[in-house]
């Protein structure tokens, strides 16, 4: 049995293109996969604060020296890490706002990328700590820029999955989502096909 953690980050629950390519992606994948364990976090439903000096506190002060706030941030920092740490397979939800990725995403991420934890320094660098998992990147994007310079999901994605050790990371980009008529129906084509190959 695998265990599969699923990232939502799209601020919209109607009418969203990258949550319903999720809900393909857990359809399918119970399919081929009933005994699996799939783990649902909604970062729009529960979003996680920004990384702010509390965090900080909590990750960096001895616990006889943590105030209650700094205290509750490392509780909240490890709730998501152990989440990230159990699952073997990692799903990423992220509709593209503004070339990027959602803050609330970011957030997330600034929450799980931690030093001892899922990365550590060496002396010939840092080592990622989370190998033999697997990450899928499910975007939704009005227009079309995979592989191009103003498309900053996809390189942001693939370098911190790869700073904590995730190097097997598969990207579906639904595109074209506000260009309307052929644009929109080929873009949720193409990312449904690559999306029926995965499971």
């Amino acid at each position: 049995m695998s265990r599969v953690l699923i990232i939502e980050s799209s601020a919209r629950q109607q009418g969203s293109v990258s949550r319903q390519l999720t809900q393909t992606f857990i359809s399918q994948w119970k399919a081929a996969h009933p005994n699996d364990q799939i783990t649902v976090r909604d970062l729009a439903v529960n979003p996680v604060p920004h990384l702010d000096i509390n965090l900080l506190g909590g990750w960096m002060k001895p616990a006889d020296q943590r105030n209650a706030n700094e205290q509750s941030s490392l509780d909240r920092s490890n709730e998501l890490t152990d989440e990230l740490l159990a699952a073997d397979v990692l799903v990423m939800a992220a509709p593209m706002y503004n070339f990027a990725i959602p803050s609330t995403l970011k957030a997330w991420l600034d929450h799980v990328l931690r030093a001892g934890v899922t990365f550590k320094y060496t002396e010939t660098g840092p080592q990622g700590l989370l190998s033999g998992k697997r990450a899928y990147v499910l975007t939704a994007r009005g227009g079309i820029y995979a592989g191009g310079p103003a498309d900053h999901q996809e390189p942001y994605l693939r370098q911190v999955m790869g700073f904590i050790g995730i190097h097997d990371v598969t990207f579906i980009h639904a595109e074209g989502m506000n260009l309307g008529g052929d644009f929109q129906e080929k873009g949720l084509n193409q990312a449904n096909a690559k999306l029926a190959s995965v499971a």
